[in-house]
């Protein structure tokens, strides 16, 4: 029998497993795996690794994500694409019709592939309004706009708007572009451009891929090395360009503004723990490295905006600091 993986953010995989259970019944090689705010990435895919390990079958594994472009949705897609997991198929988008359907599809199917291609129109139709008359007609789909031209087909030394980049917003977030950037901060911003700086990233095609089909409808991705963005910055062809900058680390921030890169405001939305760093709030966690690198944007002259979404009050970044650096002097201690 296929076994299924719900993936979601927070426990809504969770509920939504008990939910499918009382109208289905109790289900065998089903696992439940979510992203809470203090895990990283690399937590999740153990998470997701570890259920998949807890199955009859691990050879068909069909994971039914919530949310496309979020990290579980990302960190199963790099599952995909692994040797071994060629059997692996995903959905996105989760509901509760999706979840039944699968249930009773895959008492009579062989393959993952089979209950995802089975399930699909089941869980579109049971997207309803009542009233009905709510609803939007059908309608075709509109043929695709012709591409944006991009900088690099305007000729060099061309100024455009003033002939400098407009820097809207930079963000640290390890998960980089996920369902809250796409969503919540894409809207509140409203940038032209989406940008990744990162090196490790721009050297890795799947990531690459998977940020791009990430970014909101209206709104261009790119993931570009620091020495472009540094190029970028300088380059007067990205003057009527409004940019949001997203980096993995500070200290990728700290290298773009040495750079010069002008960044004035970092908002600090996601550092996700690893060994030797202490957790400060419930989405950053941070080791002497970091406190060094926040400590040198901070002398030249950058503020800090420490909130995961636009709707959440900042917080504190002295008290952030100081959390850190009493953290790590007590671990130190104990060492």
């Amino acid at each position: 029998m296929v076994s299924i993986v719900l993936a979601s953010h927070g426990t809504f995989a969770e509920g939504i497993k008990m939910s499918g259970q009382m109208i289905f019944g109790p289900q065998e090689n089903v696992a439940a795996v979510t992203l809470m705010p203090e895990m990283g990435p690399d937590d999740l895919r153990a998470k997701l690794l570890e259920a998949v390990a807890g199955f009859e079958d691990q050879d068909q594994v069909l994971f039914l994500v919530d949310l496309q472009g979020g990290t579980p949705w990302n960190q199963v897609t790099l599952l995909l694409g692994e040797e071994g997991h060629e059997n692996w198929v995903a959905v996105g988008g989760l509901n509760l019709p999706m979840l039944v359907s699968a249930y009773g599809e895959r008492m009579g199917a062989e393959t993952a592939a089979d209950v995802a291609k089975a399930i699909y129109s089941e869980a579109k139709a049971g997207v309803c309004i009542k009233p009905e008359d709510l609803a939007p007609a059908e309608t075709a789909p509109a043929a695709p706009a012709p591409a944006a031209p991009v900088a690099g087909a305007i000729p060099p030394g061309t100024v455009l708007g003033d002939g400098h980049i407009k820097i809207a917003h930079c963000r640290v977030d390890t998960r980089l572009l996920h369902g809250q950037v796409a969503t919540a901060w894409t809207k509140a911003i409203n940038p032209d451009r989406i940008i990744v700086v990162s090196d490790g990233v721009a050297h890795d095609e799947l990531r690459k891929t998977m940020i791009v089909q990430a970014a909101p409808p209206g709104v261009k991705a790119h993931v570009i090395p620091i020495k472009k963005m540094i190029e970028v910055a300088k380059d007067p062809r990205f003057g009527a360009t409004k940019a949001f900058l997203l980096f993995e680390t500070p200290q990728d921030v700290l290298a773009a503004i040495e750079g010069g890169v002008d960044i004035k405001n970092v908002n600090i939305g996601s550092m996700a723990h690893s060994v030797g760093k202490v957790v400060v709030t419930n989405a950053i966690a941070m080791d002497e490295a970091d406190v060094e690198c926040l400590e040198a944007l901070q002398a030249k002259g950058v503020t800090f905006d420490i909130r995961k979404v636009p709707a959440d009050s900042p917080e504190n970044f002295e008290a952030m600091m100081s959390k850190a650096k009493s953290e790590l002097a007590a671990q130190a201690a104990q060492a």
